[in-house]
């Protein structure tokens, strides 16, 4: 009998970093791919994004609708609470043997809350890392103590998995799973990109994803409003967005990026750009600009520079190609200042991506393939040897 494995996932820059995961699970005659969308593949508001997971040829067994039109904290905390509703139900059709979720998201939180419930085990990607200016930092760390096998990026993400009480023979460190995409995809080059954008890219070009704070209150549209005076100053730059994600307060920075797209000529925005086109954009502009979390994983693998404003990712690890800056506007233009000098990008050849050279994709598949699920939902708390 076949291990039914059912990968769940809610947003398009997720969806990225599972593909190949999923895969390699639907390719193995040992394994049956189970798939669940949820959160913002389902929404029209943010490109029905579960169409690019059916182009890529998977069958969707389940839609788990929760997003509610709001995105205030209480929106948000009813989408949960919808979620944990809408998954209890799926899981109990689909009857799964383990599942897979990747990242810190309050979709997979709710996700996983409900496989608790079910005692069915969970394996969680991405685990470990610390984003210090968002509430995913609390979820990743609850989805942690709720998940059964852990697959993280680097070391320091394995021993911060340990440290949170997990059994270190259930904590592998695999890598970052977007670099599989990196070496996977075949990329559009320029002329493909432009067609596909529909727009020309300039003499200068900047990819720009700025999503919201979501433990900081009144700020987020502050930040964007700095973030676009910046730009402002620019010339000769073609400037492409992707829009936020649905977090707390991402409607209003969306409508914010949409009324500048409408003033300036040079500027473009993308409610998903989908994989292929968002890592082709990286290839082929000057640098990314932001608060995302690929600006610090993906990016250096590009060996492009990364424009990485205020505290959303503070605490992940870093390559030499990060640039950090306050969100002001003084702090962003000192910053694509520093971005554009002679000595920085002459440095970015020399950089080296602290989430690995690939191959993560794979080394979770086999795991998942031949780790012994009997008995592991039941877990006993790891403490630290004494110094």
């Amino acid at each position: 009998m076949t291990r039914k494995i059912c990968v769940i996932t809610g947003t398009r820059a997720e969806y990225g970093l599972l593909r190949w995961v999923m895969q390699g699970i639907k390719d193995d005659p040992e394994l049956t791919l189970q798939v669940i969308a949820t959160g913002m593949h389902l929404s029209p508001e943010f490109g029905l994004t579960y169409r690019e997971i059916e182009k890529d040829g998977f069958q969707i067994d389940r839609k788990v609708e929760m997003l509610t039109s709001s995105d205030t904290p209480v929106g948000i905390a009813k989408s949960m609470g919808l979620g944990t509703i809408g998954f209890a139900d799926a899981l109990n059709e689909l009857k799964s043997d383990l599942i897979v979720v990747l990242g810190d998201r309050f979709e997979i939180f709710a996700a996983v809350a409900a496989a608790l419930v079910a005692r069915i085990p969970v394996a969680h990607l991405h685990g470990g890392e610390t984003t210090e200016g968002a509430f995913d930092e609390a979820l990743r760390h609850s989805i942690t103590k709720m998940s059964h096998l852990h697959f993280v990026a680097a070391e320091a993400y394995r021993r911060r998995v340990i440290q949170l009480g997990e059994q270190p023979e259930r904590v592998f460190l695999v890598g970052g799973l977007g670099i599989d995409n990196i070496k996977r995809l075949q990329l559009l080059g320029r002329a493909a990109l432009e067609a596909s954008l529909g727009c020309q890219l300039g003499p200068k070009n900047l990819l720009i994803t700025f999503h919201p704070v979501t433990l900081e209150t009144s700020t987020a549209e502050d930040q964007m409003a700095e973030l676009l005076a910046a730009l402002t100053e620019l010339k000769d730059t073609k400037l492409i967005f992707t829009l936020p994600n649905a977090d707390t307060d991402g409607r209003a920075l969306i409508k914010m990026v949409q009324q500048f797209v409408a003033q300036h000529p040079n500027a473009h925005a993308y409610t998903s750009l989908g994989q292929l086109r968002y890592l082709s954009c990286i290839a082929q502009v000057d640098g990314v600009v932001g608060n995302s979390s690929s600006g610090l994983a993906e990016v250096p693998s590009f060996k492009k520079g990364t424009i990485n404003i205020g505290d959303r990712q503070r605490g992940r690890l870093q390559a030499a190609s990060v640039i950090n800056c306050e969100p002001t506007r003084e702090g962003i233009v000192a910053a694509l200042e520093r971005l554009y000098t002679a000595a920085f990008q002459a440095s970015l050849s020399q950089v080296q991506n602290p989430y690995g050279e690939a191959g993560a994709s794979e080394k979770v598949v086999k795991t998942i393939k031949h780790c012994a699920l009997d008995g592991i939902a039941k877990k006993s708390f790891y403490d630290l040897p004494a110094h």
